[in-house]
Parts: C-alpha cells; sequence; structure tokens
C-alpha cells in the first residue's frame, strides 16, 4: 500500500536518500560534556530532504531504511535494536514538526522557525521517551542495575535534553546552508511530483 502511494522517481529517491542517511549515520561523533553514548550525526538532513520534496511518509521512510540497515550492519550492544528504535523516533520527531510548519510558511523564515520547532519538539519528545521507556529499555536489556527516578530524571535533565537542543542547533545550522545552496533543485523537484 505504501509503494502504491509512492512513484518510481520518489522510490529512487529515498532509496537514494537512505543510503546517503545511513553513510553520515556512521560519522557520529560525541560532544564534550555530554556522555560519550550520547553521539551527534547529520543523517536526519537526508530525511528532512526527502519529507520537504516528497511528503512526510518519504521522510519517515528514509529514517526506517537508515535505522533497519545500520541493525543489519553494525548489531546493538543490546541485541535489541533500542538505540536504533530511539535513532528512529528522534529523526521523526525532528522533521515531521519540521515539514508541517515549514509548509504552512513556505520561506526562509519559515524554515528558520519549523527548525527551532523541530529542535524543540524533539528535544522534549526525547526526554520524555528516555526517562519512561528508552533509559529503563537499556538497563533491562543491559542486565544493568536499574537507575532510580531520581538519577533518570538527572540524566535527562543535564544530558539528554541538553544534548537533543544542541543536535537540533547543528542539524538546523548545516540544514540551512544546505537548503540556501538546493532550495531552487528541491522546488523544481518538488513541482514535478
Amino acid at each position: 500500500m505504501i509503494v502504491r502511494k509512492m512513484n518510481i522517481r520518489t522510490l529512487t529517491s529515498v532509496g537514494l536518500l537512505s543510503t546517503l542517511s545511513y553513510l553520515l549515520m556512521l560519522l557520529n561523533f560525541p560532544i564534550p560534556p555530554f556522555p560519550s553514548f550520547l553521539m551527534i550525526d547529520f543523517s536526519d538532513i537526508p530525511a528532512l530532504i526527502a519529507a520537504i520534496i516528497f511528503g512526510p511518509l518519504a521522510g519517515i521512510m528514509v529514517e526506517l531504511v537508515k535505522n533497519v540497515i545500520d541493525f543489519f550492519m553494525t548489531g546493538s550492544p543490546t541485541g535489541v535494536p533500542v538505540g536504533h528504535l530511539a535513532n528512529f523516533v528522534a529523526g521523526i520527531t525532528f522533521i515531521l514538526p519540521v515539514y508541517y510548519v515549514y509548509k504552512k510558511f513556505e520561506s526562509k523564515k519559515g524554515l528558520t522557525f519549523a527548525l527551532v520547532v523541530g529542535t524543540l519538539f524533539m528535544a522534549m519528545m526525547m526526554s520524555v521517551l528516555n526517562y519512561y521507556i528508552i533509559l529503563p529499555a537499556y538497563t533491562l536489556f543491559l542486565n544493568a542495575p536499574a537507575m532510580s527516578a531520581p538519577e533518570t530524571k538527572q540524566m535527562v535533565v543535564s544530558a539528554i535534553l541538553p544534548f537533543n537542543i544542541v543536535k537540533g542547533v547543528l542539524m538546523a545550522t548545516l540544514f540551512m546552508l544546505i537548503y540556501s545552496r538546493i532550495h531552487v533543485w528541491m522546488r523544481k523537484q518538488a513541482a514535478a511530483l
């Protein structure tokens, strides 16, 4: 059913952007002073390009394919794709608000506002999800001692929330630089659909 809604050109583009997204995911790096397991990568940018040109479903597909490929190629320390699911959710909680806000105000200022909304939404959602689901899942699957509620809250407030804000700002800045070079091409691609 999903394939029927996408034409061959869109599917090919999603495949290429997924591959680019996966390659960018491999170029991850930590940022001090955050814990070393929090890694920055720019793999959400191809998904954002896909969403803006082809629609939100294309962006979600890029996020999904990237994480599936990475799970099969690199595995997971837990044996379960907890980190990949977290990356997938972080990606869609960033690109979907950006897409919907940008489509409402299609301008450079609108895109800037959309990127701010996407960054804040991702940071808030990932904080909540880490507190209730992701961090407990890691401790469960790694057979690590469970963190107490105050320890989990401290981790979320001091590391996860600011990390996701920094990640969003870096992705937004890089995306604006890329967008300024390719926005005419992106509009032509979207108009050709």
